[in-house]
């Protein structure tokens, strides 16, 4: 049996060198595609599409959002300040401001995000050198391989949940099939009853009562439903077992497996077949709810 995968799940990877320390957080929500988001410090440019082309090795589906973090060590960082940004704020303060701008006015300016950047050289100086931008693009696939373990992880779990799922739509479509037998009595019953209801003195010919009972029978006549619903449930439990990639077949099937069911409850003609229809339909929802979690 092929692992089912979900699609949510969060990932660490993390190491240090002689140059400082490093950690890739990788997590996974829900997509209909598979989109992927790379943040990392100025300088790596080169891992956002490393990253971008390991993504479609392991995932199908999901929007993932992968981050990397370094943090250099002690006594390697310097400060640089963008004095483009910085003069370009002093100009509309100026601008703005009745008096010219102070030293401390300066001074707040340059706490703005952006203004002054700590690390900043040293971190373009490490994205310069292939070695640690290899091994930072091997250890952030590291950590898309963890994220991958995760979303098995959560497979595993989902397979579980549909199948159940399954089995008790299976077990409520067997109560349907027995309720359905008493279909043609139940309607013939119900409309003698108002016909004599309607023409008490017999005036109707029994011939074609006879006809319009058995015409009205046919319509009801679930046997139709109830078999295409037992072949879904075998075509849910091969998608199952087949492994992801198939949310998207588990999402179809939701909409076939519904189709059925309402056809079923606007056919019936007693209560009990009704509310075998009705608990049908709440389990699909919850089959779908369940299968919009499946890679």
């Amino acid at each position: 049996m092929n692992a089912l995968s979900g699609m949510t799940g969060f990932a660490r990877v993390a190491g240090e060198a002689e140059w400082g320390s490093w950690a890739w957080e990788a997590k996974s929500v829900n997509g209909r595609g598979l989109d992927v988001r790379v943040n990392y410090p100025p300088g790596f440019e080169a891992l956002d599409r490393a990253i971008k082309t390991a993504a479609p090795k392991h995932f199908q589906r999901g929007s993932l959002q992968v981050a990397l973090r370094i943090d250099l060590a002690a006594g390697s960082e310097d400060v640089a300040v963008n004095e483009p940004l910085l003069d370009r704020l002093i100009s509309v303060v100026d601008g703005r401001a009745q008096s010219a701008m102070t030293a401390d006015a300066v001074a707040t300016l340059m706490t703005l995000k952006g203004v002054v950047e700590a690390g900043a050289s040293n971190l373009r100086d490490l994205g310069s050198d292939e070695t640690i931008t290899k091994m930072l693009a091997e250890t952030g696939e590291a950590a898309l391989l963890a994220l991958q373990a995760e979303r098995l992880r959560e497979g595993e779990v989902l397979a579980g949940l549909l199948s159940n799922l399954v089995q008790g739509m299976e077990d409520l479509t067997v109560q349907a099939e027995r309720l359905a037998a008493d279909q043609p009595g139940l309607l013939k019953e119900r409309l003698t009853k108002q016909l004599d209801e309607l023409d008490p003195d017999g005036r109707v010919d029994r011939e074609r009562m006879a006809a319009e009972i058995a015409l009205s029978a046919a319509k009801a006549d679930v046997r139709e439903e109830l078999d295409r619903l037992s072949a879904h449930f075998v075509s849910a439990r091969e998608l199952l077992s087949g492994g992801s990639p198939v949310g998207r077949k588990l999402d179809f099937l939701a909409q076939e497996l519904n189709r059925e069911a309402n056809t079923l409850c606007s056919k019936s003609v007693s209560l009990d077949l009704t509310n075998a229809g009705l608990g049908l339909k709440g389990l699909i929802d919850q089959f779908k709810e369940q299968a919009a979690n499946v890679e």
